[in-house]
């Protein structure tokens, strides 16, 4: 089954992206991955996405790259294809771009220089660790601390929830330096999996399998050379980190949507009753219809914020938090949507383990919270509303 691409004729996107879109799509029915191993899976898929050269749009062309700068409309095409076929293949796509996003954003030209071109290759593995077991929406509630001590950080503290966790090469890692100062006292930090006092091999296991874990530090020694931007402004690189990510999470969204959508079609015209295919009803016709139109409604809200953030970048970056919020928003709970009815539609083989759409089921819940919540994103938008 190949992924759709009609929609790139839609003006947000232009010839290089079409062509992306193209390659990737005629590259990713071609791959097969033993996912039983979520870890093994996706240390595979790291190694196939860097061979095949699609890593290089998770970094700016002078670090190995393969465009100028990070490209949010690249980045959902990536995603929404990639998460059409394998969810873990689109996981390990996307924490190689957020788990070193604040590299490319920050990092000094020696960070930037170490780190990058590993994860364009696919010779290193990138995490993100911003959240905490108390300190998920409310990142200014972590109470992971970094002390400074001559040459080196001290960081104490837990992160959990962390995407590539016991498997990363390095972890951006944000602590309190100022305690007292809630969201206007966090640092960032580039932390190698081998730092003395860094333990991570507390794994967690989800619904939808995917390699998490939560990280302790120890009295961990990270050198001074490896924080992260300035001193006290890692909550502000955090959220510019997401930002830039936050629309191709609705990407990841859209894609296991489109899957659904496919799933529901095929089944519906190959599923006889009574006397006729399951498609001939026009019930199943009405909520066919329902779909294609979330699906729709979802992927033009997804679009326009990456064409709006890639425009804004050209115009000094101009930020579209709230316009990420509606796209994030509106895809994860749309394909929640689309994919019960598709389930439905199956039947009790839509609850058989193994079916595609059982596995978009449990695959899809998780995008309903991690970056920024259904909630946190209503809370965004709201307060843009009344901005404005």
């Amino acid at each position: 089954m190949y992924a759709p691409t009609t929609h790139l004729a839609l003006p947000f996107f232009d010839d290089a992206h079409r062509d992306l879109a193209q390659r990737l799509s005629a590259w990713a029915p071609e791959q097969h991955v033993d996912e039983s191993d979520d870890r093994a899976a996706c240390h595979e898929w790291v190694r196939r996405l860097g061979a095949a050269g699609w890593l290089r749009y998770c970094v700016p062309a002078a670090h190995g790259g393969a465009l100028e700068r990070l490209d949010s409309r690249a980045l959902v095409i990536l995603r929404e294809t990639l998460a059409f076929h394998s969810p873990l293949a689109d996981f390990a796509f996307a924490m190689q771009g957020l788990g070193s996003g604040a590299i490319t954003l920050a990092g000094t030209k020696q960070q930037q220089a170490t780190y990058l071109a590993g994860v364009a290759s696919g010779e290193k593995i990138a995490a993100f660790a911003l959240s905490e077991a108390n300190a998920g929406s409310d990142a200014g509630a972590m109470t992971t601390s970094a002390v400074q001590d001559g040459n080196t950080w001290r960081l104490s503290g837990e992160k959990t929830w962390i995407s590539n966790g016991g498997m990363a090469s390095f972890y951006c890692v944000f602590a309190k330096t100022d305690p007292a100062a809630g969201t206007r006292g966090i640092t960032a930090f580039i932390v190698d999996a081998d730092a003395p006092g860094l333990d991570a091999s507390q794994h967690i296991h989800v619904m939808a399998p995917h390699p998490l874990a939560t990280l302790t530090f120890n009295d961990c020694r990270v050198p001074a050379s490896e924080q992260l931007g300035v001193v006290n402004g890692g909550f502000k690189l955090a959220m510019q980190t997401l930002d830039i990510f936050r629309a191709s999470v609705a990407g990841a969204a859209l894609g296991f949507a489109r899957r659904a959508l496919a799933e529901a079609v095929a089944h519906a015209k190959q599923r006889r009753m009574f006397g006729q295919t399951l498609a001939d009803f026009q019930l199943t016709q009405a909520k066919l219809g329902e779909m294609a139109a979330l699906v729709d409604a979802a992927a033009l809200l997804t679009y326009r914020a990456a064409w709006l953030r890639d425009d804004g970048e050209k115009r000094g970056g101009v930020r579209v938090t709230a316009q990420a919020a509606m796209a994030k928003m509106a895809a994860t709970e749309n394909a929640q949507r689309v994919i019960d009815m598709a389930l439905q539609m199956h039947g009790g083989l839509g609850v058989k383990v193994g079916t595609r759409v059982e596995s978009l089921y449990r695959d899809i819940r998780s995008l309903r919270i991690y970056e920024g919540a259904t909630e946190v994103q209503q809370l965004i938008i709201g307060k843009s509303v009344l901005q404005e």
